[in-house]
């Protein structure tokens, strides 16, 4: 561990995504560099913040105008799995907001908030970019499930918490 409070392994990580650009554009790595703390963290804390804006050169609030501007960065603990539900328009005609009711109703909890155990964040999201497969869940930011119907939404909360189990 380095005395940033990130890992030797995330501080590498960091200089192979800024040797990506040329050396006065590095800063370019912003994005990479955020990913790699939530990765390594679970959230991006104004603490990473200024320690991704000190090793790009960056003055601290540029680095948090992305971290908020951009719905991927965490800026809390998350639960393990964080559901993200497409609640834009086109989701919400093809039953996006009943999927979304069903998940609260379904983990005793409300779209912002983290279960008692800790294992699901329920969040909404500005479009997901699948309108054709609505409603649809992304699972920590990576996996994108498709025409969430009450059904699957429970089969997915019971594979997760089987996952858990294991």
């Amino acid at each position: 561990m380095s005395d940033s409070g990130l890992s030797d392994a995330a501080l590498s990580h960091f200089g192979a995504e800024v040797a990506k650009y040329p050396a006065d554009q590095k800063q370019s790595a912003v994005m990479a560099c955020l990913a790699i703390v939530q990765q390594e963290c679970g959230y991006v804390s104004s603490l990473s913040e200024r320690i991704v804006a000190e090793y790009l050169g960056m003055a601290p609030m540029a680095v948090r105008e992305v971290t908020t501007f951009y719905n991927m960065y965490n800026q809390q603990p998350m639960g393990k799995y964080k559901l993200n539900v497409c609640t834009n328009l086109p989701c919400q005609l093809r039953s996006g907001g009943q999927a979304l009711r069903h998940l609260e109703q379904a983990l005793g909890v409300r779209m912002g908030e983290t279960t008692a155990d800790g294992l699901f964040t329920l969040q909404q999201a500005e479009c997901l970019g699948a309108c054709a497969d609505a409603p649809v869940l992304l699972v920590n930011d990576r996996s994108m499930c498709s025409f969430m119907s009450n059904d699957k939404i429970d089969e997915l909360l019971d594979g997760l918490r089987a996952m858990e189990r294991a």
